[in-house]
């Protein structure tokens, strides 16, 4: 077997966004290339916001149907594209939404993964969340190395963030520049959870409509 070939950044993001989409809108998927594109540029729990056309979407596609990470189906008239994470890398579903979090929101901690995973896989706790990222990063793929890595802590932070290697070797991010002495500001973490949520339900309804119009289309 060949060693796997990095990933650019918008190759992470197809993939990230059809391992969320199918457990997060079944009824639509495989996701259509504009459900995709719409769900690449989705701006809430996205890390980094990107802003792409459907032509480089879909050169991203390619690419990867040609390493068999995306399946290309075809249906009413409209071409739809599923992933193949689990196959090629011979991973489970848990580590398959693990990875798709890391790929669409960049590193974050154990306990950061599974909030960010919650509609993906629910797991028990953040100990069962390590558990996993310690066998990816245990995982050699055709000599590649480790799938997920442990960032070094930086100044400041509690946690250890955790990141994939699927682009390549990670480096850690430099600490965020200091900030002016004041007050520390209230925490709102219960707020923050709900309007992420809403944020995610309007971005699922956009996608639910954009696959009704095609549908609507194909029948005209």
């Amino acid at each position: 077997m060949n060693p796997l070939p990095a990933l650019s950044l918008l190759e992470t993001r197809v993939l990230g966004v059809l391992a969320e989409k199918e457990k997060t809108v079944p009824d639509t998927y495989p996701l259509s290339l504009n459900a995709l594109t719409l769900g690449c540029n989705q701006k809430n729990n996205r890390d980094p916001v990107l802003a792409v056309a459907e032509g480089e979407v879909l050169a991203a596609i390619e690419t990867l149907k040609a390493a068999d990470w995306v399946i290309e189906s075809s249906g009413a008239r409209v071409t739809r594209y599923s992933h193949n994470i689990g196959r090629v890398l011979r991973i489970p579903a848990q580590a398959v939404a693990l990875l798709a979090a890391l790929m669409l929101r960049g590193p974050q901690t154990a306990a950061e993964l599974r909030a960010a995973t919650e509609r993906l896989h629910r797991f028990a706790d953040a100990s069962s969340v390590e558990a996993f990222l310690d066998e990816l990063a245990q995982r050699r793929q055709a000599g590649d190395g480790p799938l997920v890595v442990l960032l070094p802590r930086r100044p400041g932070e509690r946690e250890a963030r955790w990141a994939h290697t699927l682009s390549g070797p990670v480096e850690a991010a430099p600490p965020p520049a200091p900030t002016r002495s004041g007050p520390a500001p209230v925490a709102s973490t219960a707020w923050e959870q709900q309007l992420a949520d809403l944020q995610a339900q309007v971005e699922q309804l956009r996608t639910e409509l954009a696959a009704l119009r095609e549908r609507l289309d194909a029948l005209r």
